[in-house]
């Protein structure tokens, strides 16, 4: 499967947002926040921004959804123009029903799992979406340190995925930088998201190539790679 970058616009300028997808234009995503501070502990933005970036960009939008009801808001945000939706299993009253509403709306559909949430209560659920974030941080601010004790986590969501036969992706979100890329490629991660070692890079579209480079070399010696 193909390595991909998603540079987090939560580490970016947020009154220069048009100018920040720019300098990422060879990224494969761009990752949008959206916090309710309800579910996490702080308030980043909304519908209007994600209708104005989605004009703004041709790189498609990654909108994370860290926020409560996100049964009754995650649609307004395939409308607003994301093209891949990811919502909170500990936040959605029917996952299955959302995972089939944001698909038939034309997005991709994808749950994301708090660094408490096992993955195994969840494997019926899998087949219903198109990707699968680990999240390898509390969710709720950038800049936190990664948290190696998920990678056990990641290694097994990755035996599920093949266990099933899926064409899912596994996107690891938190603490994703250069040093710590190529451990979530090793444990079976194929989608990475990226705030401050993009932002905070000197030259952010060299940062996404560098820590492309670095997933893609990763990828090629893992074993769960080598057998797919």
């Amino acid at each position: 499967m193909a390595v991909q970058i998603n540079p987090s616009i939560l580490s970016a300028d947020f009154a220069r947002l048009a100018d920040e997808a720019k300098a990422v234009e060879g990224a494969d995503w761009l990752h949008v926040d959206v916090m309710d501070n309800h579910f996490v502990p702080n308030l980043t933005l909304g519908v209007p921004v994600v209708e104005s970036l989605a004009r703004a960009t041709d790189t498609p939008l990654d909108c994370h959804l860290m926020i409560e009801a996100p049964d009754r808001w995650a649609p307004q945000y395939v409308e607003a123009g994301a093209g891949s939706v990811t919502f909170h299993v500990e936040a959605a009253a029917a996952p299955v029903r959302l995972a089939r509403e944001i698909r038939a709306k034309g997005a991709r559909a994808s749950m994301a799992l708090r660094p408490a949430t096992p993955i195994e209560p969840y494997e019926d659920l899998l087949p219903e979406l198109d990707m699968l974030l680990i999240m390898t941080v509390e969710p709720g601010f950038g800049g936190q340190a990664f948290l190696d004790i998920m990678l056990p986590k990641i290694r097994r969501t990755r035996e599920l995925i093949k266990k099933h036969g899926l064409e899912l992706w596994l996107q690891v979100d938190g603490g994703v930088a250069a040093s710590t890329i190529e451990q979530c490629a090793d444990a079976g991660a194929d989608v990475f998201v990226a705030g401050s070692a993009v932002y905070g890079a000197s030259d952010p579209a060299e940062a996404v190539r560098a820590l492309r480079n670095q997933a893609e070399a990763a990828t090629g010696k893992a074993s769960w790679a080598c057998d797919h």
